[in-house]
């Protein structure tokens, strides 16, 4: 045992769990290193027959000499865990020893079946607090870490008990090097499994969190928008093939309301609202973050609306757009944004970025209106889209310095005869 680690055993009493005839049970602590863990003994005094100085009951006798010895005997317990746990090189803490004594162990859960289990119970709550995307993504992080352990490990699972930091690198490592995933990827992937593995330490299945000292964090991605131009060639676009004209007609939907795809997909006529300004709203409870978020409808948000508002089709389907699946969309963009000669790869995330910024910021709108509409809950987030535009500005105003010093030295030439 590392000389600096101390181990300390009391018996205390929990006065708040009373019994009728006035005794009260007495419990054990474990601590290690200032880290503590606590257990029920299942025995009860009554608190006139303790001695709390000593820790043990206070008398002579036989029920109290026999509780003394069992007193005795668990303390021995731990003396003899806290042993065997050094014997084969685990951990020493407060809780492996207590599980130790209570019989409990970390072989007892592997890694998939508590991965597995968590993934039922996130199932159970699609779509209440849960998108299906959230569930197919923690399904597949599953799919990629099982590969993994049969890769390195050679065998189809693994005990809580051995995962440890090298486990964590070498699955990042994994990730970024055989499956070619990129850097945010690769941590996404990684957070997924933190999360499971905090289900396991919130239930005392892992006694070592193997995420100490260790840090993946996501890095800031340009944030990619269409301009006025941009935008203006995706309206104007002849598109003669409905599917497309529909498809666009959803995306400039988005990119005028910032609202995500799967909230412009649940939309329905009652969504639409007439405000206290006599002005049309959509006003839309949030899938990720559950906020309300309350959008003017600009003019040709109301007109694309308009346009659907007597189609059967969509009539009969409750709807308020022609809404198909998110990955048949993002296709038939890739289509729209060749036909109008953008090169930005379109997505329903691009149409958000721009109502963010072209949209509503590079026109004067206050951040704090932007995030409402959002439905951020920090502005951290908001001030994302802020900094863009201050980038943009940057960029576009040294352009115009740049411009201006090369007139003026050419003014000067002219005016010298050279």
């Amino acid at each position: 045992m590392n000389q600096r680690q101390t181990l300390s055993i009391l018996f205390y009493l929990r006065r708040d769990k009373k019994t009728r005839n006035g005794e009260v049970p007495i419990y054990m602590r474990i601590t290690v290193n200032g880290k503590r863990s606590e257990m029920a003994i299942h025995r009860l005094i009554h608190p006139n027959r303790w001695n709390n100085e000593g820790g043990h009951g206070r008398g002579s006798k036989t029920e109290i000499k026999l509780l003394n010895e069992f007193l005795d005997l668990q303390r021995s317990k731990v003396y003899e865990a806290q042993r065997d746990l050094i014997e084969e090189n685990k951990p020493v803490t407060a809780l492996t020893i207590r599980n130790r004594v209570q019989g409990k162990s970390d072989a007892k859960h592997t890694l998939f079946s508590v991965f597995s289990y968590h993934n039922k119970l996130m199932e159970e709550q699609v779509p209440a607090e849960y998108s299906p995307t959230t569930l197919t993504r923690y399904k597949t992080t599953l799919k990629h870490i099982q590969e993994f352990v049969k890769y390195k490990y050679k065998v189809e699972d693994l005990f809580l008990s051995q995962l440890n930091h090298e486990f964590v690198s070498s699955l990042d490592h994994y990730f970024k090097i055989n499956k070619k995933c990129n850097h945010n990827t690769s941590a996404k992937y990684i957070k997924n499994l933190k999360k499971v593995i905090n289900l396991a330490l919130k239930n005392d299945w892992i006694s070592r969190d193997p995420f100490i000292n260790y840090s993946a964090k996501i890095k800031p991605v340009k944030r990619e928008y269409l301009t006025w131009e941009e935008l203006k060639f995706i309206e104007e676009v002849e598109l003669s093939v409905e599917r497309l004209a529909r498809v666009r007609d959803v995306f400039v939907f988005t990119c005028y309301t910032g609202l995500a795809y799967v909230d412009v997909e649940r939309l329905t006529p009652e969504n639409i609202e007439i405000g206290i300004d006599g002005e049309s709203w959509v006003k839309v409870e949030r899938h990720k973050t559950k906020t309300r978020s309350s959008i003017m409808l600009l003019p040709m948000a109301l007109e694309i609306i308009e346009k659907y508002s007597l189609s059967p089709d969509i009539i009969s389907a409750g709807k308020l757009l022609p809404v198909i699946s998110n990955q048949r969309m993002n296709a038939y963009l890739k289509e729209i944004a060749n036909m109008a000669g953008i090169k930005k790869n379109l997505t329903c995330h691009l149409a958000r970025h721009t109502f963010a910024t072209t949209v509503t910021l590079a026109q004067g709108v206050p951040i704090e209106s932007v995030s409402e509409m959002l439905g951020h809950k920090s502005m951290r987030t908001t001030q994302i889209y802020a900094k863009v535009i201050d980038k943009k500005v940057s960029e576009d105003m040294i352009k115009l310095r740049t411009r201006m010093l090369e007139e003026s030295i050419e003014n000067r030439k002219d005016s010298n005869g050279e």
